[in-house]
């Protein structure tokens, strides 16, 4: 389901009303037409306006900004204002707001304040969800639900007892019997055997390292108790809205909710995202991202919130410079987004995101910040077309929270410098620069439609999630410390890669982690040099089993670094420089060479060609095709300017 309500791409951000006099509203929609708005998110955090009383609503006002929306033909993203609950229920039921893992409950006075396990909490917020809809669910602005608001941002988990009685439910489901729950954390280990369930208690601060089953299962049990929080306001907005699709607002690759599942349970996958202006290859990570929005549903996906400019929250809020939000906003599209959206529409005169940039900066219509608005609302009415424009890949990386999380857990680990993110980018970056497209894929998933398969890291591997990467014919690449555990986080009889055993043709009999500054010299099969960081591994191979490199020097001289055995490659170790593994590899994929610190993405029947430098830069144009951005043809070579785009629609059928 998605937004088939509002053609075209989509343009707008947050709108806050509440925030302003209400005779500022109409200059408010104004300028939205003006500048080619086409859809705001309303009501975020409006709960204490729009039921300042239990059960009391006040809807006037809301009435009012929705027609005069609908009047000027803007859509709404309506939210069910539940991001943050009002005074009055807080202070009748103090139980709601969320306990810290030291055991101090938290004060009112910002935002998130609800523990995602509270039976009040979620009673009220579906009560107003569907209040909401019987409301405005007619209402010709409304094009789609917004529930919540960047779920664990600020609130991710809660100790409190109510989460304590949930979590222990949730266990009970998962394990059934307390023996059961037993094996699977491995309680024999310094005496933590349990003989109920009631005995358990979730990983509050303990005198040593806690058991790191059960933060795993912490882990999976605070993504699902949010995402029943979701469900049951999605579900009240279904039933009475059925044909409204439904989303809530992604945060990127974010460590505590398995998006895999989440985007399973809403109509529309939308995104958060907010590269820093100051780092000049964030570039390269948001892309990462964004492709991981559009591979969870495998169809476009709207860009929720980014900034016009400056944000509020780093320790030094760095503005974009000129063009930058243009760049940035055109990048998304690239990457499979149908719309894109702000924090937020008019900058605010107080509280903590005063500071933040907006469509309409504090300085009003005689800003270069409103120039940008109006030139980036033009564009993206050039660039309707694009619209549902799909992207067909050759690669896949396989990345899942399950993995993730048991990766990173606390004070248990050879060494705690393997982060999935950095292991996942450390791979994206160069076929990124070769302009090679990309999907995410979770583990598990069927691979067969893929040239080559890259597993960066895969921690926790089951027998199922073996038998997919079997399955693969084309290449595939699996990256070191994969599998080690099975889904409870016990060791593979026999060590790693436990399931992988066979397929890659190698066992591990030590890991070998690197001390910060140290590299482990490496010899290529073909002769070239190069050097581990970070992490290298004691490596066996099996008979018949090719080794494509060597450690050289060191207490791992002349031992395996990399092998082959069949269509799989294993890397016992982090290569400095993954050139050599991926131009074998790669043979074969359709690339598009552009100079370092240029972008160049397919979307369907469009070429984006984005210049993140800040030097003009020179590209041979792959097809030829009409830039839609200037309404031009271009053929041979097409310049560049600092900062600058081509998106080009690509003659004939290629």
């Amino acid at each position: 389901m998605g937004l088939t309500r509002v053609p075209g791409l989509l343009y707008g951000g947050d709108y806050n009303p509440e925030q302003w006099p209400e005779e500022v509203w109409a200059e408010d929609v104004r300028l939205m037409a003006e500048a080619g708005v086409t859809m705001v998110t309303v009501a975020v955090f409006a709960w204490s306006r729009l039921e300042p009383e239990p059960g009391a609503y006040d809807f006037g006002w809301l009435d009012r900004v929705l027609g005069l929306l609908h009047e000027h033909g803007i859509a709404a993203d309506l939210a069910t204002a539940t991001a943050t609950p009002p005074p009055w229920l807080v202070r009748r039921h103090p139980e709601v707001m969320p306990v810290d893992a030291a055991g101090t409950r938290l004060e009112f006075g910002s935002r998130q304040g609800y523990c995602p396990s509270s039976p009040v909490f979620r009673e009220h917020a579906v009560r107003l969800a569907t209040a909401m809809a019987t409301r405005y669910g007619d209402h010709p602005a409304l094009a789609l639900w917004h529930v919540g608001n960047e779920y664990a941002d600020h609130t991710l988990e809660c100790f409190c007892p109510e989460s304590a009685r949930h979590f222990r439910a949730w266990l009970q489901a998962r394990y059934g019997t307390v023996g059961g729950l037993n094996a699977a954390w491995g309680t024999s280990c310094w005496g933590q055997h349990y003989t109920g369930f009631d005995q358990v208690e979730p990983p509050r601060r303990a005198p040593g390292p806690v058991n790191p089953a059960q933060l795993l299962d912490w882990r999976r049990f605070c993504s699902d108790a949010l995402l029943e929080l979701f469900t049951a306001e999605r579900d009240a907005l279904r039933a009475v809205t059925p044909d409204v699709p439904v989303t809530t607002n992604f945060m990127s690759i974010l460590h505590g909710l398995d998006y895999w599942a989440w985007a399973e349970a809403e109509d529309l996958v939308s995104d958060d995202a907010y590269p820093d202006p100051a780092d000049p290859s964030s570039h390269m990570a948001v892309a990462l991202s964004y492709d991981l929005m559009r591979s969870l549903k495998r169809r476009p996906w709207l860009l929720m919130e980014s900034a016009p400019s400056a944000v509020s929250w780093r320790e030094v809020n760095a503005p974009k410079p000129p063009g930058v939000m243009r760049l940035h906003s055109l990048q998304a599209v690239a990457h499979g987004a149908d719309g894109v959206m702000f924090f937020q529409w008019r900058q605010a005169r107080y509280g903590p995101e005063k500071f933040h940039s907006a469509l309409v900066p504090h300085g009003g219509t005689a800003t270069r910040g409103w120039r940008d608005t109006l030139r980036l609302g033009a564009d993206l009415r050039r660039l309707a077309e694009v619209a549902g424009g799909h992207t067909s890949a050759d690669v896949a990386l396989v990345f899942g929270w399950d993995s993730w999380w048991g990766l990173e857990a606390p004070e248990s680990m050879p060494s705690d410098r393997l982060r999935l993110k950095d292991l996942l980018l450390s791979w994206y970056a160069p076929l990124h620069a070769r302009g090679i497209a990309v999907d995410l894929a979770p583990p598990g998933a069927d691979l067969s439609g893929y040239r080559v398969v890259i597993v960066p890291n895969l921690y926790l591997c089951t027998a199922e999630q073996a038998e997919a990467l079997a399955a693969v014919t084309g290449e595939l690449v699996v990256g070191p410390f994969s599998g080690v555990v099975d889904e409870a986080d016990q060791v593979h009889d026999g060590g790693a890669p436990g399931p992988l055993r066979d397929l890659l043709g190698v066992a591990v009999e030590e890991f070998w982690p690197l001390p910060d500054g140290l590299t482990q010299p490496l010899r290529h099969a073909g002769g070239g040099a190069g050097a581990a960081r970070t992490w290298a591994e004691w490596l066996r191979p099996d008979q018949g089993t090719a080794v494509l490199a060597r450690f050289e020097g060191g207490d791992l001289d002349g031992l395996p670094a990399i092998t082959r055995k069949g269509n799989a490659t294993y890397l016992g170790c982090l290569p400095a420089d993954l050139t050599p593994v991926l131009d074998r590899v790669l043979a074969g994929v359709p690339a598009i060479a552009v100079p370092a610190g240029v972008e160049a993405v397919r979307r369907g029947r469009h070429l984006f060609l984005l210049n993140h430098t800040t030097d003009e830069q020179r590209i041979t144009l792959p097809y030829p095709g009409r830039d839609l951005l200037t309404d031009t043809d271009l053929r041979g070579d097409a310049v560049l300017a600092p900062r600058d785009a081509v998106v080009l629609r690509i003659e004939g059928d290629t």
